[in-house]
């Protein structure tokens, strides 16, 4: 398995779950989106924006790792959060457009910009509550992924209880098919 090659499979999965949660969302009333249902994030815009929140902390560390980063650089634009349970988005609109914005620069990023040999390298950053850390730069991205899909599991089950289906969620519909089939071989 390319390591590359995963990352950016699992960019466009996590692109495709925006995509699909966003337009069952988007039917949702504001009070229905900010009700309290006991999750650990409150609500189904507590959920969201702690995912997003996640993503903007660790892009924003990922895009110090190198000065080839350029696509990154975009999410410096958007609110900074100050921790985990930020409500940097309280409307699902404004939500909806800085989570297209990520997105799209995480996928940017993995396909224009990042070099393998990346990964093997090690992050210096600090937490947000100021604790210094190095650690394996590709174990970084792997948690930013994991993170994303742990939460939007949560998601999942408080769009279900609600009634709603957001259709298709393994990460399977991403992973390219191998023909089995040998093909046609002409003698020449």
């Amino acid at each position: 398995m390319n390591l590359l090659s995963h990352f950016i499979l699992m960019a466009d999965y996590n692109h495709r779950m925006n995509i699909q949660f966003s337009n069952v969302i988007d039917n949702l009333s504001e009070e229905i989106t900010n009700e309290d249902l006991g999750a650990y994030f409150i609500s189904i815009m507590g959920t969201l924006n702690h995912i997003l929140v996640g993503d903007i902390i660790w892009l924003s560390r990922f895009s110090k790792h190198s000065n080839n980063y350029l696509a990154l650089k975009s999410i410096l634009e958007l609110p900074k959060p100050n921790g985990l349970n930020d409500m940097i988005f309280p409307e699902f609109s404004s939500f909806k457009i800085a989570r297209e914005k990520v997105d799209l620069s995480l996928s940017n990023w993995l396909k224009y910009e990042v070099d393998t040999i990346d990964f093997t390298k090690n992050l210096e950053y600090s937490s947000t509550k100021g604790i210094i850390s190095t650690r394996n730069f590709g174990e970084l991205l792997s948690h930013l992924f994991n993170h994303q899909t742990h939460h939007r599991g949560q998601l999942s089950t408080l769009l279900n209880q609600q009634g709603l289906d957001v259709g298709v969620t393994d990460f399977l519909v991403e992973i390219p098919e191998i023909s089995t089939k040998q093909e046609n071989l002409q003698i020449i």
